[in-house]
């Protein structure tokens, strides 16, 4: 039997009330902060994302699924969404339209990773992106709307961290500071930290490995070394989340996986989905607009990861959604009138209904069973000595109430009780 893709789940009927739901809830809180939804291709030139990302990140390096179209192009499944965003703000000229560009996005993503909890190789990602204000009160504006909507979602086992990256002079210039800390201990470092330490100093705090966080624990702090706009900026940011209520805590060592991060980054992670604990994570990153070729333009953002949201919620039972009742059951009482039921199924469609009727020939009782699982709010009976006589038995199945109404008379009478 063929099974789907390791790293790869299938989401079933019985999954999609609570997604969407999260869609739903994600939608209404990103248009209260007047954020428009932006959609781009499944895939992209290759270039795009070692070029946005950055060549010696993770995602580049190791997790991107890539391949060559017939036409010995190089593309790549879109491992994240803001290059890709920012690749469209630059061809459409979305700048020129507008001063300030506000987008969100909810879409698949790609990354060819170890799977484990909440983490898939197929995954699903909401996120918001705004282009062309260097304002930290934007950065600020980002933290509370995933805060939002994490909050809406019912989640309370929450934290909130935030850092400054400064800007990239003093990050070149604290990456020297940071080298000439680590000289001594480099031979000491993974395979991987030795290598991020000739090309990328600051990747070696995103590692796992329990020897080298142990090596860097004591490392000279980044935001000791910020310049003073950078502290102005994070001070901003600081004060409006405390005017906003928002509890934070302020993680030296919290850098992201991505290079064009400036100044705030900010994760927000949950202690309900194990051993991966971010639910959501993002920042600003002046220089990325620029990077793929568009005049140096200010920007920030954040991404969140909806399956491992969705294991946080359902481990907090946060809330609690079932699928629609369907308006309608049509029961059969003689299998001879099948054509006359899927006729009145029809017509009752055709008035904005949802109605469903068996198409197995079963029983009488087989069928109030369906009508059950369903959760039909209505059944209405086609047969026995009621249709004889051009009547149809309806049936409340909350009150249980009956009543007969003429076959003629079957739009108007659910037109009335429908209303």
């Amino acid at each position: 039997m063929i099974k789907s893709v390791t790293g790869t789940k299938d989401i079933l009927p019985s999954d999609i009330p609570r997604w969407k739901y999260l869609e739903s809830t994600v939608e209404k809180i990103f248009r209260y902060f007047n954020y428009k939804e932006i959609r781009t291709p499944i895939f992209e030139e290759t270039t795009l994302f070692a070029r946005g990302i950055g060549e010696e990140t993770d995602i580049v390096g190791k997790e991107m699924y890539t391949f060559k179209d017939r036409s010995d192009t190089s593309l790549t499944l879109k491992p994240e969404m803001t290059a890709a965003v920012v690749r469209a703000y630059l061809e459409h000229s979305l700048g020129a339209q507008q001063s300030l560009v506000k987008l969100y996005y909810i879409a698949p993503m790609f990354r060819q990773e170890r799977p484990q909890a909440g983490r898939f190789r197929q995954f699903h990602q909401f996120g918001a992106e705004a282009i062309g204000s260097p304002s930290p009160l934007l950065d600020a504006e980002m933290i509370q709307m995933s805060y939002e909507i994490l909050k809406s979602l019912g989640l309370k086992n929450l934290t909130i961290k935030i850092n400054s990256l400064g800007t990239p002079a003093t990050r070149e210039n604290y990456k020297n500071v940071l080298k000439e800390f680590l000289l001594d201990k480099k031979d000491n470092l993974s395979d991987d930290s030795r290598r991020r330490f000739d090309t990328n100093v600051l990747r070696i705090f995103d590692s796992k490995v329990e020897s080298d966080q142990k090596l860097i624990k004591d490392a000279p702090k980044l935001i000791d070394h910020l310049d003073e706009e950078s502290k102005n900026d994070f001070d901003v940011v600081k004060n409006q989340l405390a005017k906003f209520g928002i509890p934070f805590t302020i993680d030296s060592a919290l850098v992201r996986g991505l290079d064009y991060y400036t100044k705030l980054t900010f994760e927000i992670d949950s202690g309900s989905v194990g051993a991966q604990t971010a639910l959501c994570g993002g920042g600003r990153y002046d220089l990325l607009i620029e990077n793929l070729g568009g005049k140096p333009t200010p920007a920030t953002g954040f991404a969140a990861g909806i399956e491992r949201i969705l294991l946080a919620c359902e481990n907090e039972k946060s809330f609690s959604v079932t699928d629609l009742p369907i308006d309608i059951y049509l029961v059969r009482i003689e299998n001879e009138l099948e054509s006359v039921v899927s006729e009145i199924a029809s017509k009752l469609r055709l008035e904005n209904l949802s109605v469903d009727f068996d198409y197995l020939q079963r029983s009488v009782k087989a069928q109030m069973r369906e009508a059950n699982k369903v959760n039909a709010k209505y059944v209405l009976f086609i047969g026995g000595d009621e249709y004889k006589q051009g009547m149809l038995k309806f049936k409340n199945m909350s009150t249980s109430a009956e009543e007969k109404i003429s076959i003629d008379s079957i739009r108007e009478f659910v037109a009335k009780i429908m209303q």
